[in-house]
């Protein structure tokens, strides 16, 4: 300890003799001589030159040597202390007056060291530790890091801040402002930036497809390669400003691009100018009305504002509204043929019109409809009766009596059945015969059918699902038709009497019956489907009635919306109904058990359940068009493939196949 203390006493009187001299020659320098100085005694003989006060950290340890051969400016003393710390891995950090050193690594955090983003480092502060903000303009913060992590010291931080395109650099004042100057010269506009060269007369979209072909995209991929991005040219127009937007790799072609727009952009000598547009999915003849209602909406409107201009007289006022409307004429016309429109108008209208052609002529989404149909019926009969007949007294005497009890229809009556028994409806049928009669008023013999016993049950379901499917534009009305063509009678001509006019003839006329969909969809943008259906499902249900041909029919016509590819109830049918009825005697077919023999009993149930679903699905692209497709493709030909062809012994039929699936990728 004392050793410790004659050390610290001897180098005080070495650095006063030293400072003494320097002071006796000239006050403001100094000449510093510390050789193996403890780094407590070097901060203690500092703070006296310089008046600041020091904080040291516990962990900072260790000896120092500093040596001046001439006397240095007292200002200077500062900066070659904090030289000397900087090469034994300490830092110092001013804070409220007070330096603290503390090792080099901690000195990031502390808030002296930060930098606002606009500060830039001084000058003379070269080995402090400070942290800098660089926000990029041009360039990724995050790919730039890696550059600049070797250049920075390990103990001292780099990080990147995607999210504002920041760098936050922590390191010592003289390295920022090297990392400053490299971040500028990488943090630079590329090539590659697009350039706006706007239009004065000509088209853009139409110069636009001229430069295309002109510049053509010359960056293929070769074997999994790019080509030189320098080669790459894009050209888009913008319509709504008549300008373009170029970027190319090489600013060369920039130049020539210029140069050729230029030459292109020059007003025409005619006054009205010829244009042909060919659409690629808009339909010519309807676009055209639309532009010619545009065209003519302007003309009024520019027509009107000239005619109410309060300073010009009648006359002048009639002279300026025919050379504001010939002025601003225009012809537009469609070919139907090549689905084109041609514009004739001066170059300032047809740019209008022709920044309209573009927005409107976009390929149209479809809409892929499928319906539902499922109809449950079940229908069930039940018939029992016993009828007596006593034909023995008929024609034996001139007084004829018979009597008996019959009900039903002809196919039921035991009267009927005597006559025809070939008119017995189905069913049990028994009966006792006594041999045939003859009856007075009616023709040939019948049967002495004495008692008839009949009894039927009828139970029928039906189960009847149909799918149609239908694809169609948005906003386009589809129809789809399965079923049969049935003529209907409509009226007749026959010839009455011994006349000799023209030949008898019936009018019929044919109506479509099974299932019919029709559908016109509009989809919002939010993806929304408002489908405007009409559904209908009819059958033949008698075709020998005298007035003409029965059917069934059931329709549905609504306005719904449908989110994409969701499924909907369109409506449906919940019917039963119930007859029941008793032809019987009266008095005899009440009487208890026996009256069962004079009466007939008839029972009858009918219920049908239909219920008619929809699902439509957006196809956006051609993509949606082309999955759909071959699903339904491969599906058809899964059921073709469990179809059997032929049952022993039979020899196995030959059934037609489908084709291979094709290609579907648009070429």
């Amino acid at each position: 300890m004392m050793l410790r203390w004659i050390k610290y006493g001897f180098l005080w009187m070495t650095f006063v003799a030293s400072i003494g001299q320097a002071w006796s020659a000239e006050p403001d320098v100094v000449t510093l001589n510390f050789v193996n100085a403890d780094i407590d005694g070097v901060v203690k003989a500092v703070g006296e030159i310089t008046g600041k006060n020091f904080l040291l950290d516990p962990r900072v340890k260790g000896t120092v040597n500093i040596v001046s051969a001439k006397p240095i400016s007292r200002t200077l003393v500062y900066e070659v202390f904090l030289s000397a710390l900087r090469l034994h891995g300490y830092a110092a950090v001013e804070d409220k007056g007070i330096v603290k050193i503390v090792p080099e690594a901690d000195a990031k955090f502390y808030q002296s060291a930060m930098l606002n983003p606009k500060d830039k480092p001084r000058g003379g502060a070269g080995d402090r530790i400070l942290t800098q903000v660089y926000t990029l303009k041009y360039e990724s913060a995050t790919q730039i890091l890696p550059i600049l992590r070797p250049l920075i010291a390990t103990s001292n931080a780099i990080s990147a801040n995607p999210s504002s395109n920041t760098l936050v650099v922590t390191d010592y004042a003289s390295n920022l402002q090297r990392i400053e100057k490299i971040i500028e010269s990488i943090d630079q506009p590329g090539s590659a930036e697009p350039v706006v060269i706007p239009l004065q007369y000509a088209s853009a979209l139409d110069v636009a497809q001229t430069v295309n072909r002109l510049f053509a995209e010359t960056a293929h991929v070769q074997g999994g390669a790019v080509a030189d991005p320098t080669q790459r040219f894009t050209v888009v127009a913008d319509g709504r400003s008549n300008s373009l937007l170029a970027r190319a790799g090489d600013p060369s072609r920039l130049t020539r691009l210029r140069q050729l727009v230029t030459m292109l952009d020059t007003p025409t000598s005619a006054g009205g100018n010829i244009h042909v547009v060919y659409l690629k999915s808009a339909e010519a003849v309807k676009l055209a009305e639309t532009l010619r209602a545009i065209h003519q909406g302007e003309n009024t409107t520019a027509a009107s504002r000239t005619t109410s201009s309060p300073m010009a007289t009648a006359s002048a006022a009639t002279q300026n509204t025919t050379s504001t409307t010939a002025s601003s004429f225009g012809i537009i016309q469609a070919d139907a043929a090549t689905n084109s429109i041609i514009i004739t108008a001066p170059d300032a209208i047809y740019n209008n019109l022709r920044a309209v052609v573009d927005k409107l002529d976009v390929r149209r989404t479809q809409v892929y409809v499928e319906a539902l149909i499922a109809e449950i019926t079940a229908d069930k009969a039940a018939e029992f009766g016993i009828q007596w007949q006593d034909l023995s007294g008929a024609g034996k005497t001139s007084t004829q009596a018979f009597g008996g009890t019959n009900f039903g229809t002809t196919s039921q009556n035991i009267l009927s059945i005597s006559q025809s028994p070939g008119v017995a409806g189905k069913g049990l049928n028994i009966g006792v015969v006594k041999g045939v009669i003859s009856i007075p008023g009616v023709s040939g013999q019948v049967l002495n059918l004495g008692l008839l016993v009949r009894a039927l049950e009828a139970d029928n379901n039906a189960n009847i699902l149909s799918t149609p499917t239908l694809l169609t534009l948005d906003n386009e009305e589809a129809k789809i038709v399965i079923g049969k063509n049935v003529p209907f009678l409509t009226g007749s001509y026959a010839v009455s009497g011994a006349a000799t006019t023209p030949t008898p003839f019936q009018t019929v006329e044919r109506r479509d019956v099974g299932v019919t969909l029709k559908v016109k969809p509009q989809i919002s943008d939010g993806g929304t489907v408002r489908l405007q259906i009409y559904q209908e499902v009819s059958s033949v249900d008698d075709n020998a009635n005298a007035a003409g041909v029965i059917t069934n029919k059931r329709s549905i016509e609504s306005t719904v919306l449908v989110d994409d590819g969701q499924i909907v109830v369109l409506g449906g049918l919940i019917q039963d109904s119930f007859k029941d009825g008793v032809d019987k005697v009266p008095l005899l077919g009440d009487i208890p058990l026996v009256g069962g023999l004079f009466k007939y009993n008839t029972h009858a149930r009918s219920k049908t359940n239909l219920m008619v679903f929809l699902r439509p699905t957006v196809l956006r692209d051609a993509q949606h068009a082309n999955s759909l497709t071959s699903e339904r493709y491969d599906y058809i030909l899964g059921e073709q493939g469990k179809i059997k062809q032929g049952i022993p012994p039979q020899p196995e039929a030959e059934l037609p196949k489908l084709p291979p699936q094709p290609s579907l990728t648009p070429r």
